[in-house]
């Protein structure tokens, strides 16, 4: 599906710049794009009223918010997302008032389980927020008896490969809480894992936010051999029709790629120009020149070898403080995970070096 951005309300959002072949996407550029921000909600929640929403549905008011956050807000997204009432109650009657919730996408590449708490500290704000601008447009607003402040959707957006294990419902973090459940605030928030979908589910999506969730798959071999298998004109596709401002985006996910995989300057600037002609063959051609086997046994001797070294220092150190080798065995079991009869194995074989 290709969106355009209509009037209603005014969105905010910046063009990726290109400053270089490794240069990383945070989340907060690509989710600062009201057509891919449509598109990240329509895909990956269950939740009716946005089961329809679009690009100029979304208005961006995440820098209304940072001089109350500070500097840990800084890849975080606000969004006033604008729902019909039909979406909003099922009724099918037309909408007389425009009504908002604020959707609010904290990114998150490792479990943290303290986020709920995180959460809250961020919906305050924007209610507290929300009540003194109804406060400013009309003295004494918030304190009357009709006044309501809007819903807030709290979403985490987890790339990281490991499930995410923490507590999804506030009341958890809370030492007694189903005892003075009474007297606590309470909230669930939504986790979107974005591993739990195969490569195969986004791509059937067709569209771009789904394209750069499959680039930030890719955080090992396997996974870029993974990748390789996926027919390139499926993917062609999704940009055949991507608006300029979602292209410069997609070109720095590419670029962000092509770091992660080491590629040189010329193969990444080649790259970037095949997106920017909606044409992502190169990418795929150039990629399967890659050795993945080779690749891996790059990455086990380079892990075996920081092992070794690692030994060595404790038997230096050992015999530096004039520790035993029986007490140097031990270290090495308890740093490095070893069995007593490897680890004397490794003793033995560095004790006189």
């Amino acid at each position: 599906m290709k969106e355009n951005q209509k009037s209603r309300p005014e969105n905010t959002q910046t063009a990726a710049g290109h400053t270089g072949h490794k240069r990383d996407i945070n989340s907060k550029s690509v989710l600062g794009n009201p057509i891919l921000y449509a598109q990240f909600l329509r895909d990956n929640t269950d939740i009716p009223c946005l089961k329809n929403v679009q690009p100029e549905d979304i208005e961006d008011v995440s820098e209304r918010y940072r001089p109350y956050l500070g500097t840990e807000f800084e890849s975080d997204t606000v969004k006033r997302v604008w729902i019909h009432e039909a979406d909003a109650a099922g009724t099918g009657s037309p909408l007389q008032e425009p009504l908002f919730l604020i959707s609010l996408t904290e990114h998150k590449s490792q479990v943290d389980y303290d986020v709920s708490m995180q959460l809250l500290k961020y919906m305050l704000c924007i209610w507290l927020d929300y009540g003194r601008e109804r406060k400013a447009q009309k003295p004494g607003a918030s304190a009357r008896k009709g006044f309501r402040y809007p819903a807030i959707i709290p979403i985490v957006y987890y790339e990281g490969k490991a499930a995410w294990t923490a507590e999804r419902r506030f009341l958890a973090r809370i030492s007694g809480g189903e005892a003075f459940r009474k007297w606590i605030p309470d909230f669930t928030y939504e986790v979107v894992r974005l591993h739990d979908y195969s490569n195969e589910e986004l791509l059937s999506r067709g569209d771009e936010m789904s394209l750069i969730m499959l680039f930030n798959k890719i955080q090992d071999v396997i996974d870029l051999s993974e990748f390789l298998k996926l027919p390139r004109e499926r993917l062609d596709e999704i940009v055949k029709e991507t608006p300029e401002a979602v292209i410069d985006i997609i070109v720095s996910a590419m670029e962000s790629l092509c770091g992660k995989i080491d590629a040189t300057e010329e193969e990444t600037r080649k790259c970037v120009d095949k997106v920017k002609e909606r044409r992502m063959g190169y990418l795929w051609e150039n990629m399967e020149k890659m050795s993945i086997q080779e690749e891996r046994r790059n990455t086990a001797k380079a892990k075996a070898d920081a092992l070794e070294d690692k030994i060595r220092l404790i038997i230096k150190y050992s015999k530096r403080f004039q520790l035993s080798k029986e007490q140097a065995v031990s270290e090495i079991m308890s740093e490095c995970g070893m069995d007593r009869e490897t680890a004397l194995q490794k003793a033995d074989t560095y004790w006189e070096a």
